[in-house]
């Protein structure tokens, strides 16, 4: 089996520190992590000042609604990520069999797919928003059904993401992350000084996701003129099901915290445990883009018979890097990351940021490991992971005196989730072959 190179021309070996650092150079996953490193960077500080704007015009109480609100609505999109773990699979096997056709297809049935449920889930969140409304503890229902109308429409931006990253053409899908956090984050400030609080939050996370689904289909216009044709997607099913347990395993573990605590909580330290975690997913968005890149990557590894083990070492390794320096700015700054960020009222935070950094990168770690188990699709990763997230749960529910309190609950959970994860890749490593995948993807074919 051949290994994946780090450069495109693997005859000299490197013979020094500045050999290696030409070859990272010349590496073309190097180069794709750089491209939508941009995008990824774009939309992870936009998404910050985001939450800076609506913490500084709200205050704690009202933040905390939009906190919790917007925790509910990245577990919302799990959809959306399982979507575009779906079809970024199956563009790419398309892509390498050489049927653009196939492609054009494949955009076309999502839609029908997805327009029938996007719908029935509005209605459903319109019957129930005084009920979520309870739980939450918020002053209206109304926020709850623009959130429902979001989640539907993310679920639609996730047909040319997915097309996007599967055929490979990052600048597009780096424009398309960037453009939708920027829409969103711009009108976010007019709404607000409007009046409009925490229903003009929702409103403009739906105008960046509809903003973000026309530009991306706008990408996707070469495929979109070629004549489609048809493909056997029937062993997507397969597929989507561990790609599901993998997506939704991963959003619980950065999103179920905040809800508990919300609940649990009180008002002014539910409050400052979502902007606690706004600032511990610093580290996982800003190295997302190194997991979009792995994914593709790998299924390309297996289809031309390479181990793909060696690109998920080199993904590790940027994303460690990443996060090392992310944990040194919040470890020298933590004051100054608080007051730019969320504003004097959430100093009580300041303490607590450096240990935020922490499960930050852990959660990255086991998002990068998450992706390729399920690029090779392995399925050995999803109890591991369910246990992960129940065992942040019940030390939630069963310890939550203070905010500090809960930190540690999570960051005894991720860490010890992210090690159970890496005894399971090591045991892996030896077993993977082509097969694995390959025979699967012949079949849908």
């Amino acid at each position: 089996m051949q290994c994946e190179p780090l450069t495109q021309d693997a005859s000299a070996p490197p013979t020094g520190a500045r050999s290696r650092l030409a070859g990272l150079g010349s590496s073309r996953l190097v180069r794709q992590n750089l491209v939508l490193f941009v995008g990824g960077i774009t939309a992870g500080v936009g998404g910050f000042v985001y939450h800076a704007v609506a913490a500084h015009l709200l205050g704690r109480a009202l933040y905390g609604e939009v906190a919790v609100l917007v925790a509910v609505y990245a577990v919302g999109t799990a959809v959306n990520l399982i979507l575009i773990l779906v079809l970024a699979r199956y563009a790419s096997t398309l892509l390498t069999r050489g049927s653009p056709g196939g492609i054009r297809y494949l955009i076309v049935r999502t839609h029908a797919v997805v327009a029938v449920p996007a719908l029935v889930f509005v209605g459903l969140m319109a019957a129930l928003s005084v009920p979520i409304q309870q739980f939450l503890k918020l002053d209206s229902p109304i926020p709850v059904i623009w959130l429902g109308l979001a989640i539907a429409a993310i679920w639609f931006v996730a047909i040319p993401r997915g097309t996007l990253q599967g055929t490979q053409h990052f600048p597009a899908l780096s424009t398309n992350l960037g453009l939708e956090i920027i829409v969103r984050t711009g009108t976010l400030v007019p709404l607000l000084l409007f009046g409009l609080a925490v229903n003009g939050s929702m409103i403009a996370i739906l105008l960046g996701c509809t903003v973000a689904y026309v530009a991306g289909m706008w990408s996707l216009r070469d495929y979109r003129a070629m004549v489609p044709e048809r493909a056997r997607l029937r062993a997507m099913f397969s597929f989507s099901l561990t790609a599901a347990a993998g997506t939704i395993g991963v959003l619980l573990l950065y999103n179920l915290d905040v809800v508990l605590a919300k609940h649990y909580l009180n008002v002014d330290e539910g409050g400052l445990y979502g902007s606690l975690n706004k600032v511990g997913t610093i580290l996982y968005f800003g190295t997302l883009s190194v997991s979009q890149v792995l994914f593709p990557r790998v299924v390309e590894a297996v289809s031309t018979n390479r181990h793909p083990g060696r690109l998920l070492l080199l993904s590790g390794a940027i994303t460690a890097f990443l996060g090392a320096c992310a944990i040194v700015v919040f470890a020298l700054a933590s004051r100054l990351i608080v007051l730019v960020l969320f504003g004097p009222q959430f100093l009580d935070d300041q303490p607590l940021i450096l240990a935020m950094g922490f499960i930050g990168l852990g959660l990255s770690l086991v998002n990068l490991l998450v992706q390729f188990f399920m690029a090779v699709h392995d399925r050995l990763f999803i109890p591991l992971l369910a246990a992960g997230c129940l065992v942040e749960a019940v030390l939630i529910v069963v310890r939550h005196p203070t905010v500090a309190a809960v930190v540690l609950d999570v960051m005894v959970a991720i860490f010890a989730l992210f090690c159970l994860l890496m005894v399971r890749a090591v045991l892996l490593m030896p077993k993977l072959r082509p097969e694995m995948v390959v025979e699967e993807d012949a079949a849908a074919l």
